[in-house]
């Protein structure tokens, strides 16, 4: 125990001193005054129609509307259906099949490592990188945040997390344990991280991608007593589906969403670099329930408008006409290039963005709309195709739809408009032959115990399960295995191995007392590593203590760390295996985590 808690003090020390030469080749006098700082707040399942800006009068998001009441919105901003994808495409200015982003777990959410990302370009321009949140794409360094441009990060890399109330999280690949409510809590982390960026004159580019309101639908008393028992003046366009009390917890969670941004819209005004910030919001897809979205068709998870239009606010100070709305469409692949463009850095991509910059559309929304070129943003989840011009949509069945008249999607035009019916369908086929080709044909192991960082974080949502071994839910992303009974049971990760070396190996388990005793071993090619479970550590399903109702993901465990020994690992490609060798209970151990730390 006592070794793996030495793990943060090492990778921190590595971190300062390698990013610290990083900064030192790269950084070319940029101060906060030529080159704007950057805040991106991104929210997690909360659909357009999620904020009181948009006219929902269920709920109150007083300091999300000032932002575009200073600033800019977007009236038809896209991104994905989900998560990952939509990530994906901020980080890359490129739609998420050409990153190899085709799933939202099990590896399936990694983006490759030929991608440059949004952080790479801003850190090469000078400035200081962070992230503080959900990352969820890709846990193993180097497709972690600190191996993706982010000199900073806090927060979890999975999908969803179980618990929101002083959880495990990580910090540059430390195990910390997170303080109070984790939307307060990466606040705090981002408003502590610009303030020291101002104290030592470098300009941010602060990434705040938070994690509500996706479920478990956890937030404090204080917002959750507003919506308990509150009368919900707009229903979803088919109210038979809503869940009323799933809206109100999301409600409630918009508004704690809305809350943090006044407190980060305060600090920037604290520190005197307001007007100097480039302050941008979105969400990542559709409501994660059937609740009130403006009438349109669809939540998380369709490629229909509801499932993937987005809010889209910018607000820059004296830079950015206030309370203008812009009707242009436009979708997460452009922030990158629109971002680039704001900040003055020459943007040069290894591969062809299939974003474009909006920077027009924000400093001159009048001018530059009226010779702004129609263009087609697609949507893509699960081989569904559709796609989005101006003023039509075509689903992925092929229907046509006039949105702006229309945005229920409830009546077909497409025999009133054949030649863009036809167009769209000869679009959506060679879009399909271009981007999606193979796409989700992953052949990409998992890295471990690569050069550049002393730590690996090998998770069960990442492992396969062989025998009696069952995940705690279908839903990998926070899940651990249980029901180990045999000695023919095992727990394998496809890996390759980036430097040989030795590993100190350390699990995350639970095992009640009658269970304990058994002998396991870790092995990956001829080197193999045996320990046994020695101590007792059997701790209570929990997380549905903070739950406002009823979860459809996995409850989690206080699972304890145990130093299993040394094991020596070949570079190189294997199956790493994690079997028991004697079992003298009823049960192996229930398997959370495993921690790899290279022994110097």
């Amino acid at each position: 125990m006592e070794t793996f808690q030495k793990i943060g003090v090492y990778w921190r020390s590595f971190a300062v001193v390698f990013l610290g030469l990083i900064g030192d080749a790269t950084v070319s006098n940029l101060r906060a005054a030529d080159h704007p700082n950057i805040l991106v707040i991104l929210s997690d399942d909360q659909g357009w129609g999620d904020l009181s800006l948009n006219g929902n009068t269920n709920l109150s998001t007083p300091n999300i509307d000032g932002l575009a009441r200073d600033g800019v919105a977007f009236d038809r901003f896209y991104v994905c259906p989900v998560c990952s994808p939509t990530r994906a495409e901020f980080l890359t200015g490129r739609y998420h099949p050409r990153s190899g982003v085709y799933s939202t777990s099990a590896g399936g959410e990694r983006m490759d490592l030929d991608e440059q990302t949004i952080a790479e370009v801003f850190r090469k321009a000078g400035y200081a990188t962070a992230a503080f949140g959900k990352w969820h794409n890709g846990m193993q360094y180097p497709y972690h945040p600190n191996g993706r441009g982010f000199d900073e990060f806090y927060g979890f890399c999975s999908g969803h997390w179980g618990d929101y109330f002083s959880p495990l999280l990580e910090h540059n690949g430390e195990l910390v344990t997170g303080e109070g409510f984790i939307i307060d809590d990466l606040t705090n982390h981002a408003m502590s991280f610009m303030a020291d960026q101002k104290a030592a004159g470098k300009p941010f580019f602060v990434y705040l991608p938070l994690n509500t309101p996706h479920s478990p639908m956890q937030v404090p008393d204080e917002f959750w007593e507003r919506f308990e028992n509150k009368e919900l003046e707009l229903r979803n366009r088919d109210p038979e589906k809503e869940d009323i009390g799933h809206t109100r917890a999301a409600l409630a969670m918009c508004e704690n969403i809305d809350w943090n941004v006044g407190r980060l819209v305060a600090k920037l005004e604290e520190l005197g670099i307001v007007d100097d910030t480039v302050v941008l919001y979105f969400s990542d897809n559709g409501p994660n329930g059937w609740r009130w979205n403006g009438g349109m068709k669809g939540r998380k998870g369709a490629t229909d408008e509801g499932g993937v239009r987005s809010p889209l606010i910018v607000r820059w100070p004296g830079k950015v006409p206030a309370g203008k709305k812009i009707p242009q469409i436009s979708g997460a692949i452009d922030l990158l290039p629109t971002l680039a463009e704001v900040a003055g850095i020459s943007l040069e991509s290894p591969k062809p963005l299939d974003g474009v910059s909006l920077v027009p559309l924000l400093t001159d929304p009048e001018g530059a709309g009226a010779d702004w070129p129609n263009r087609m943003i697609f949507s893509h989840w699960k081989n569904r195709v559709s796609v989005r011009t101006q003023r039509f949509r075509l689903d992925h069945q092929g229907k046509l739809f006039d949105i702006p008249a229309d945005p229920g999607q409830d009546k077909d035009v497409a025999a009133e408009h054949p030649d863009i019916t036809n167009t769209l369908k000869e679009a959506v086929a060679d879009w399909e032959k271009k981007v999606l080709a193979g796409y989700d044909q992953d052949d990409r192991p998992f890295v471990i115990g690569h050069p550049d960082v002393p730590w690996t974080q090998i998770p069960a949502r990442d492992g396969i399960a062989h025998g009696t071994i069952e995940r705690s839910n279908k839903f990998p992303n926070c899940s651990y295995f249980r029901n180990w009974t045999s000695v023919d049971d095992s727990i394998t990760w496809d890996v390759e191995v980036g430097e040989s070396g030795d590993y100190e190996v350390g699990i995350w388990y639970a095992c009640p007392a009658a269970d304990v005793g058994s002998t396991i071993e870790l092995s990956l090619g001829e080197n193999r590593l045996q320990g046994k479970i020695k101590e007792a550590h059997d701790p209570p399903l929990r997380g549905m203590e903070h739950d406002r109702i009823q979860r459809d993901e996995s409850y989690i465990k206080d699972f304890q760390p145990m130093t299993l020994g040394t094991i020596h690992l070949d570079k190189g490609p294997g199956t790493l295996t994690l079997k028991a060798i004697e079992k003298p209970g009823a049960e192996v151990m229930e398997f959370r985590l495993m921690m790899l730390r290279r022994v110097e």
